[in-house]
C-alpha cells in the first residue's frame, strides 16, 4: 500500500491570493523573510485580507534563508504566546520550512529536534492550528509537501524534516508574488524544480499518480525556465504552477541524492552556503550519470529525454543526451558546472577534502538517500562527490 497527500484545497492563477478573506478563524500568526514581500506589498495585502475576514494578526518577521532551529524555537514561543489557529507562512521556501517547524513546537513544546529528524515522526498536529502556505519563489514547492529544510548551524548540517502531518492544509499558488524573483534567484529555484521532478520519476517510490505529475512539470519547465530567466511573465507563472506540481509528485515519491549530496554540502564549508538549487543543478548530471548503472533507473531517465524531445536508439543514449541537456540548461542559465567554480571558488579545495569523509557519510545517512534507485556507499558517495568538485567523469 501507498499514500499520496495534497493540501485540502490549493488556489492557483493570478489574484489567488485574495482567498484569505474566505479563512475561517480569530487568530492568524504570518510568518515571513527578510523584508521582500513587504517591500513589494504583499505583506500588507495578505494583513488586510485576513482582517477583512475578521482574523486578528500577528507578524513574524525576518526568518533568514537556511532557516535556523534558534529561529524555529523563537517563532514556536511566539505562536505559544499569541495562540493562532492559523499560521500563514509567505515567501519562498525558508519561512514556510520554518513554519512548518514551529507549528510542530507550538502544538508540542516537549517534542524535541531530534524527535522530528527521525523520517515520518511526527506527532498529530492541528490540535491548535491549521497550516496556510503562500509561496513566492517558483521552486521549493513547499507549500504542497510533507517536507521542511531545517539547519543546525552549530553542526553545519541541513536537516530535511519528513511527515504527512506538515502538508499544509491550504495553499496558495499566486503567479504575481513570483514576478518579483531576481533574475538568479530565478534560476536556481528552476533547476531546484526540475531536479524534484526528475528525482520524483526515478525513485523507488514512483507511482501511477506521481509519475504523470513528473513527467508534465519536466516538460514545462524544459519548455519554459529559460524564458522565465529571460522575463517573460507567463513563462513565470506557468513555471510557479510547474514547481508546484514537481512538488506534489516528489513529496509523494520521495527524491534521491542530489538532495542528499545537496542538503549535506549546503552548510558545510566556511567560505559560506552553496545555495539548495544551485548544488542540485550542478549535481543533477553526475547522478544521473551514477545512477544509469541501474538498468531500470537508465530505462526512466530514457523515457524523460524522449518526453520533452531528445533523441537516442536505446537507453544509453537517451540518458547521455539527457545529461548534455541539463548542462546546456545550466549554461544558459550561469550555473557552474561544479563546487570548485561556485561563487568564484568560495568553497576551499583543502577543506572539502578534509570534510570529504564525513560530508559523505552523512549524505549517505540523509532521509533522501532511501529512495534513490541505485543504492551507494560511503567510499562511492566520495567519489561521487569529487566529481562533483572538479567536473570530473562519473564511471563508477
Amino acid at each position: 500500500m501507498a499514500r499520496f497527500t495534497l493540501p485540502r484545497d490549493l488556489y492557483h492563477g493570478k489574484g489567488a491570493l485574495e482567498e484569505l478573506k474566505n479563512l475561517k478563524g480569530n487568530k492568524a500568526i504570518v510568518v515571513v523573510g527578510g523584508g521582500s514581500m513587504k517591500r513589494f506589498g504583499f505583506l500588507d495585502r495578505v494583513e488586510a485580507y485576513l482582517k477583512e475576514a475578521g482574523i486578528k494578526v500577528k507578524l513574524f518577521e525576518g526568518v533568514e534563508p537556511d532557516p535556523s532551529v534558534e529561529t524555529v524555537l523563537r517563532g514556536a514561543e511566539v505562536m505559544r504566546e499569541f495562540e493562532p489557529d492559523w499560521i500563514v507562512a509567505i515567501g519562498g521556501g525558508s519561512p514556510i520550512d520554518a513554519a512548518k517547524a514551529m507549528w510542530a513546537f507550538y502544538e508540542y513544546p516537549d517534542v524535541s529536534f531530534d524527535d522530528l529528524c527521525i523520517p515520518f515522526n511526527f506527532p498529530s498536529l492541528r490540535t491548535k492550528a491549521k497550516f496556510c502556505a503562500i509561496p513566492s519563489t517558483s521552486g521549493t514547492a513547499t507549500e504542497v509537501t510533507a517536507f521542511s529544510v531545517i539547519t543546525d548551524y552549530q553542526k553545519g548540517i541541513k536537516y530535511p524534516l519528513a511527515d504527512f502531518n506538515i502538508t499544509p492544509d491550504v495553499a496558495i499558488v499566486d503567479p504575481d508574488l513570483a514576478e518579483t524573483m531576481p533574475q538568479q534567484l530565478t534560476a536556481y529555484t528552476g533547476m531546484d524544480a526540475l531536479t524534484h521532478a526528475v528525482e520524483a520519476y526515478v525513485s523507488t517510490l514512483h507511482c501511477d499518480y506521481t509519475d504523470p505529475l513528473a513527467l508534465h512539470a519536466i516538460k514545462m519547465i524544459h519548455n519554459d525556465l529559460a524564458k522565465s530567466y529571460g522575463g517573460d511573465l507567463e513563462a513565470r507563472a506557468r513555471m510557479h504552477n510547474a514547481q508546484c506540481l514537481a512538488g506534489m509528485a516528489f513529496s509523494n515519491a520521495l527524491l534521491g541524492i542530489v538532495h542528499s549530496m545537496a542538503h549535506k554540502t549546503g552548510a558545510a564549508y566556511s567560505g559560506g552556503h552553496i545555495v539548495h538549487g544551485c548544488a542540485n543543478a550542478m549535481y543533477l548530471p553526475k547522478v544521473i550519470k551514477f545512477n544509469a548503472k541501474d538498468s531500470e533507473a537508465a530505462k526512466r531517465y530514457g523515457e524523460i529525454a524522449r518526453f520533452i524531445g531528445l533523441k537516442g536508439d536505446t537507453d544509453e543514449e537517451l540518458v547521455d543526451a539527457l545529461i548534455t541537456e541539463i548542462r546546456s540548461m545550466n549554461e544558459g542559465l550561469s550555473i557552474p558546472t561544479c563546487i570548485k567554480e561556485y561563487e568564484g571558488g568560495i568553497i576551499d579545495e583543502a577543506e572539502f577534502n578534509d570534510k570529504l569523509a564525513t560530508v559523505a557519510e552523512l549524505a549517505v545517512g540523509d532521509a533522501c538517500t532511501g529512495s534513490n534507485p541505485r543504492q551507494i556507499t560511503p567510499a562511492e558517495m566520495e567519489k561521487l562527490l569529487i566529481c562533483c568538485y572538479y567536473d570530473t567523469e562519473v564511471d563508477f
